[in-house]
């Protein structure tokens, strides 16, 4: 034990012992800590991954609604297989 305290003695002063204090208190306790900046870069990546999927789908659907004001028969298939519509001469039969 007498050994201990002749090191601390020896190598620690209160400067030292401040400084990794304050270093401390900035990199783990302050509001722009490592901790926080590093859950807010997932956080980013996270969002950006988001935005990456809503633009692929939103491009997808302005393609099918060209396709549905320019093409007639795109827009008649759609309707009778989503909507289960029927011109007024046809029956139609519907498998589940």
């Amino acid at each position: 034990m007498k050994d201990f305290f002749s090191w601390c003695q020896r190598y620690l002063s209160f400067t030292l012992v401040a400084a990794l204090v304050v270093g401390a208190l900035v990199l783990f306790f302050n509001e722009n800590s490592v901790l926080r900046t590093v859950e807010q870069e997932r956080r980013i990546a996270e969002l950006k991954a988001a935005i990456k999927d809503a633009t692929d789908t939103l491009e997808h659907y302005r393609a099918l609604n060209m396709s549905l004001r320019n093409d007639r028969e795109t827009m008649e298939r759609i309707v009778r297989e989503q909507y289960h519509m029927q011109q007024t001469d046809e029956d139609v039969y519907i498998f589940k």
